[in-house]
């Protein structure tokens, strides 16, 4: 898992519509939806008591079971506190059923139900429905516009115009409601890239690694798996850059993220947390595959190249945590890494360019380059 990986905000294909999920603000949703459903029906059921508003022969049952049924749904929605896709397109096409049901039961349904009633189901199906969903309903939003009107309109081309306008107003109105979702859509994931991805190199930052800690917990807990942390320092960077420029620099770091992309199994997590330094998180089944991860990430780094020929090498710390019930996922994240730093920094010290697994890390003593007065053996005068 990689923030290479995500659609690009800019993208013509943006996720699935919001369905009225579980989360707080879905439940606000479907909650929202049955008090307009439920006040409909009150509005609607009003209309028993009207004298002359009903169609002559018209079952009064048959009325108050169809208000009825707004009840029923309004009581769904607040007992699930959810609904999904299938479950909006079924609720938007009774309404439009719903709808004809009460202009057949009207005397006049131009006066006491016009088309504007559609209001409520073409919105619904603007905002949490699909493309062919949103289709589907707008020609039934037409045929009920048809139904409702014809009573009225003694000719074609009044009925037709009539029909036109109606239809068309309020299909217009859910075709932009479901444009300004899409662009809503898209202006969440870009602000979702911009506070999880790594703008330079793609990756994943800091902040995602906290999001992801509770989910790989559970998920190492529920497979009987250990938590993998390998930490890669590039090696003699601040030389490359010191060399070369920012601007080659920047071009490594990309490549190399690259590199570790396509060379990390699908389930890991590549983030970067420093100028030169990434993380990986895994799930492995004992130290021997996080091994053979973290030497093929190596390898990885080593093969990269830029467009200039500029390359460098990694050092690799490896730590290996059995989470366990009760702590807290974000500390022992954290602690986690940490070993895997001290690993890395003793990679460092052994030559650097290598892969260093350490159960216990070592007291952290400075490299010679680090130590103010202390010439560099290696004559980098970097880490």
């Amino acid at each position: 898992m990689t923030g290479r990986w995500y659609r690009d905000p800019d993208d013509d294909v943006v996720s699935d519509p919001p369905a009225v999920g579980r989360g707080p603000e879905h439940r606000v949703a479907a909650v929202t939806l049955a008090a307009l459903l439920l006040l409909g029906a009150l509005m609607g059921t009003a209309t028993l008591f009207v004298d002359g508003v009903l169609r002559p022969g018209t079952k009064r049952w048959v009325y108050a079971v169809t208000m009825g049924a707004l009840v029923v749904m309004a009581a769904c929605l607040v007992v699930r506190q959810r609904a999904g896709p299938r479950h909006m397109f079924g609720l938007v096409l009774l309404g439009d059923l719903i709808y004809v049901v009460i202009v057949l039961s009207i005397e006049d349904p131009v006066r006491y139900a016009t088309p504007l009633m559609l209001l409520f189901p073409a919105f619904v199906a603007a905002w949490f429905l699909g493309p062919w969903q949103l289709v589907a309903n707008m020609v039934a939003t037409t045929v009920a516009c048809l139904v409702a009107l014809w009573p009225s309109y003694d000719n074609a081309v009044g009925l037709g115009v009539q029909v036109g306008v109606s239809a068309g107003m309020l299909n217009a109105c859910a075709l932009g409601i479901f444009l300004l979702r899409r662009r809503v859509q898209r202006l969440l994931v870009a602000t979702q890239n911009l506070t999880r991805l790594d703008p330079l190199t793609g990756l994943y930052n800091r902040r995602f690694l906290v999001e992801q800690a509770p989910r790989l917990w559970r998920q190492a807990r529920r497979d009987g798996t250990r938590l993998t942390a390998l930490v890669l320092d590039l090696d003699h960077f601040k030389r490359l850059n010191d060399a070369h420029g920012h601007a080659a620099g920047d071009a490594v770091l990309q490549a190399v993220a690259a590199s570790l992309t396509a060379a990390v199994r699908p389930p890991d997590i590549v983030a970067r947390t420093g100028g030169e330094e990434l993380v990986v998180l895994g799930l492995v089944g004992d130290p021997d595959e996080a091994t053979h991860l973290a030497e093929r990430l190596r390898c990885a780094v080593a093969g990269s190249r830029t467009a200039h020929g500029h390359a460098v090498t990694a050092s690799i710390g490896i730590a290996l945590a059995r989470p366990v019930d009760g702590e807290d996922p974000t500390d022992a994240l954290w602690r986690l890494v940490d070993r895997a730093d001290a690993a890395m920094y003793a990679a460092k010290q052994q030559g650097r360019d290598r892969v260093v697994a350490l159960s216990v890390p070592p007291a952290r003593t400075p490299l010679p380059e680090e130590v103010p007065g202390v010439a560099d053996p290696t004559g980098s005068g970097v880490a």
